[in-house]
């Protein structure tokens, strides 16, 4: 793969995950959907894992948020496996604001799949979302 293609597949890749940790954050529920593949997975620890659209809808909304939250994911790193699939790592810290102010809830770890849509846009296929504190 060439280095150009590597780089717009890095560019679509963190699009997706940046789309996703604010609609999450703002708990756009139905923006978040449209981020995954229609067979989309994601696992969490200790739950089963939410597959397809209505389960993700359904996940999502519970998850929406009471209090104001703040997802900050960084330490990215993009493999491309090929020119319409792709995997990243993430590491991400968890934020709630309370009455005292804004404290760390969790830390942990994406490892997402990525595939590219008929239109070109990069879909979530599959994320393992897996907890350190």
């Amino acid at each position: 793969m060439s280095e150009p293609t590597q780089a717009l597949v890095a560019a679509g890749v963190r699009a997706v995950i940046g789309a996703h940790t604010q609609a999450q954050d703002a708990g756009r529920t139905d923006d978040i959907v449209a981020l995954y593949a229609s067979g989309g997975v994601l696992e969490l620890p200790g739950m089963d894992p939410v597959v397809g659209h209505d389960a993700l809808r359904e996940a999502f909304k519970g998850w929406a948020p009471t209090l104001p939250q703040l997802h900050l994911v960084g330490n990215t790193v993009v493999t491309a496996t090929g020119e319409d699939e792709a995997g990243a790592v993430s590491d991400v810290a968890f934020f709630q604001r309370g009455e005292t102010g804004w404290a760390v809830q969790v830390v942990g770890r994406y490892e997402d799949t990525f595939v590219r849509g008929g239109d070109g846009t990069w879909l979530l296929k599959h994320r393992v979302t897996a907890f350190q504190a």
